[in-house]
């Protein structure tokens, strides 16, 4: 099924609306279209998916490799994510741990900036705001913010802070990070099954401001299986952790603490990501708010333009709006952040984050009958970018 929805510039003088062509439905509650928008350096070319939240046949999840099997690490290009899982559409998401240029000799991670949770389960935390990746904050904002659907079938904005300790003979310390590729000055973090198989090194590199900050001299790993330490180190490690096992990683002072710890000793480690709200996150992604109760935040960036990828939601929640721009856009017209807020509020989306751009940017779709995902956009490059997660819609029917 095909249409044509063309928005009507508006009377006031306004920039003219986006324009809509090629609506295909692809399952009950899951639409995608192509669009034009005019842009302060030009006409954008971008793709939509629409997702009706309270279909029954509708499932959104968080899309990410399987570790086990993944062979550039814990990146996978989004149409291979998809198709793992059955997905009829999918977007890339969270910006991430792509280069080490500040650290030549460790490996960057793969790992995303923000917090992420799948079905419920929380798989990691955010990494300090100065040890990011992508544009520059806007004010109020922070790493911790999230894209979430809630338990409660709802999308929104929020901001998971990550809540645990680590109970060793001598006492109980803060947990400072779950399974990320940066961790804060004088913090331990913990390591579990959910981080891959990358390096931990570059998790003692960097500053909470500054993320080109030397790497730490003197880190500390302890191994802990079932709550009982199994061995100790100078070195950080790599490779897959077991289920069962935590990993804890500390520097400065979070290595002091850990390096009295033989192994045998007893060790608890427990960790949540709280919610801002009432409502637990069953979904959540990392993201770049600019959009919050129906108005662009304040401070985005209204000059540089470049291929984008969003999600935003609107009717209470209800709706979700996925978005890819085309990337021929890195070199003609894009949208600034500024722009893509607006762009946003004018589809309907009260609440909306930015995510990962440029070369990562990938919008995909598996029409009825079709075996895979197709490549809806126009990537940066010669081909798809290995993300290390994603938006899926899924669909029952």
């Amino acid at each position: 099924m095909t249409a044509l929805l063309v928005l009507v510039a508006p009377a006031n003088g306004a920039a003219a609306g986006p324009r809509f062509a090629d609506a295909t439905q692809l399952a009950p509650g899951v639409r995608y279209e192509t669009f034009s928008a005019p842009t302060s350096h030009g006409t954008a070319h971008g793709h939509l998916l629409t997702v009706e939240l309270d279909d029954v046949h509708v499932k959104v999840e968080l899309l990410r490799p399987d570790t086990a099997d993944a062979v550039t690490g814990a990146r996978a290009p989004v149409s291979q994510l998809a198709d793992a899982r059955g997905a009829i559409a999918a977007v890339n998401g969270d910006f991430f741990n792509i280069t080490e240029v500040e650290h030549p000799t460790v490996q960057p991670t793969g790992s995303t900036v923000g917090p992420a949770v799948a079905d419920g389960r929380p798989l990691k935390a955010a990494v300090p705001d100065g040890q990011r990746f992508g544009p520059a904050l806007a004010p109020g904002t922070t790493d911790e913010d999230v894209l979430s659907i809630g338990t409660d079938g709802a999308a929104r904005l929020d901001r998971l802070r990550l809540l645990g300790s680590v109970t060793t003979p001598a006492g109980t310390q803060e947990l400072a990070g779950l399974n990320q590729y940066a961790l804060p000055v004088d913090g331990i973090g913990g390591y579990t099954s959910d981080w891959g198989p990358s390096s931990r090194a570059r998790a003692a590199c960097g500053t909470d401001h500054a993320r080109a900050a030397a790497c730490d001299t003197d880190p500390y790993e302890v191994t802990v299986d079932h709550d009982s330490v199994t061995s100790v180190s100078t070195t950080l490690g790599e490779g897959l952790v077991p289920p069962g096992t935590a990993v804890l990683v500390g520097r400065g002072a979070g290595a002091g603490a850990l390096r009295g710890l033989r192994p045998g000793d007893a060790v608890h480690v427990e960790y949540r990501l709280q919610a801002t709200g009432d409502v637990p996150p069953a979904f959540a992604i990392g993201g770049y708010p600019i959009l919050r109760d129906g108005v662009p935040l304040a401070g985005l960036d209204d000059t540089v333009a470049a291929t984008r990828t969003a999600a935003g939601f609107g009717l209470q929640g209800h709706r979700l709006y996925l978005l890819a721009l085309d990337g021929a856009t890195e070199s003609g017209a894009g949208l600034t952040l500024g722009e893509l807020a607006r762009l946003l509020h004018d589809l309907g989306a009260d609440g909306a984050v930015n995510l990962d751009g440029g070369g990562s940017s990938a919008l995909v779709t598996r029409p009825a009958g079709a075996a895979h995902n197709t490549v809806r956009n126009h990537p940066t490059g010669a081909a798809e970018r290995p993300v290390p997660n994603g938006i899926g819609v899924l669909s029952s029917v």
